[in-house]
């Protein structure tokens, strides 16, 4: 004679069980990958973000050089002079900050 066995049926609980388990398998993998995307694409913002500050600092950089140049006393006294004007020192005052 056979031995017959018989499989006992899961409760409610254990199916729940099994199911959260099930689904926390398959759905990890997907979330890790999806993070590591989306972490890869705002690190490649921000390289980029991080090149146009530098190409803009070298920008203002090269400005502020230019500007200091046309503010030199040399350029003063040859744009006085191209205009026709005099360059008298004794008229210059000069104020100070506090």
């Amino acid at each position: 004679m056979k031995v017959i066995k018989k499989r006992k049926k899961l409760g409610k609980f254990e199916r729940l069980l099994y199911t959260f388990a099930i689904v926390l398998t398959l759905s990890l993998p997907v979330s890790i990958v999806f993070t590591k995307a989306t972490l890869a694409q705002i690190n490649f913002e921000v390289e980029k973000a991080k090149k146009e500050i530098a190409n803009q600092s070298k920008t203002n950089q090269s400005l502020s050089m230019k500007i200091n140049e046309l503010a030199s006393l040399d350029k003063i006294e040859e744009v006085a002079k191209n205009e026709g004007l005099s360059y008298n020192n004794d008229n210059i005052k000069t104020v100070e900050e506090k």
